[in-house]
C-alpha cells in the first residue's frame, strides 16, 4: 500500500548547509541498529535515489519534462534552492524509470553514495538541471542538500 507522502507529518526536520553534512547524515543512519522509513522507500533504495541525482548533475539526465525549463519561474527555484522541497511530487513516467530505485539493500545504496558524493567534490563539470536549466557549482550544491532534506526525513532512527 503506497503512502500519500505530502500527508506523512512525523518526519524529521532536517538542514544541511553542505554535502559532507549529508554524508554525515546518511552515515549515522546506515550504522544505526534500527531504522524505519515513514514513505515508500527504504533507506537503500533513497540512498540510490539520491546517488542518481547527484550522478545526474554530473553525466546528464535524460528526462524530458513537459514544461520547458525557461518557463520555469526564477522565483520557484530560489525558493526550492532556499527553502526546501515539499513531498507528494509524483515523477512524470518517463522520469520515474530514470529515478525511481529498484529494490536496493542499505550497504549497496549506501556505496553508490559514497561514491557520488566523492563524485561531486572531485569533478567539477555540472549538467542543466531537467526542471531548472543551467545551475551554477553551488546550485546544484544547495539543491542537493534540499533533495537530501526531503528524502531523508522519511528515515526515523530507532533507539
Amino acid at each position: 500500500m503506497s503512502v500519500e507522502t505530502k500527508n506523512v507529518t512525523d518526519r524529521r526536520q532536517l538542514h544541511f548547509s553542505n554535502l559532507n553534512e549529508i554524508l554525515a547524515e546518511v552515515e549515522v543512519l546506515a550504522a544505526a541498529k534500527n531504522v524505519r522509513t515513514i514513505g515508500n522507500w527504504t533507506l537503500g533504495q533513497i540512498l540510490w535515489h539520491l546517488a542518481r541525482v547527484m550522478n545526474g548533475s554530473i553525466d546528464g539526465l535524460t528526462i524530458q519534462w513537459t514544461t520547458p525549463p525557461p518557463l520555469i519561474p526564477e522565483s520557484i527555484k530560489r525558493r526550492v534552492l532556499s527553502g526546501h522541497m515539499r513531498p507528494g511530487f509524483q515523477l512524470p513516467p518517463d522520469a520515474a524509470k530514470e529515478l525511481e530505485p529498484p529494490p536496493t539493500t542499505v550497504a549497496e545504496g549506501l556505496e553508490m553514495f559514497r561514491t557520488a558524493i566523492q563524485r561531486q567534490h572531485s569533478e567539477t563539470k555540472r549538467e542543466p538541471n531537467p526542471f531548472f536549466g543551467p545551475l551554477t557549482f553551488d546550485e546544484w550544491n544547495q539543491l542537493h542538500c534540499r533533495h537530501a532534506e526531503l528524502h531523508l526525513s522519511f528515515v526515523v532512527p530507532e533507539r
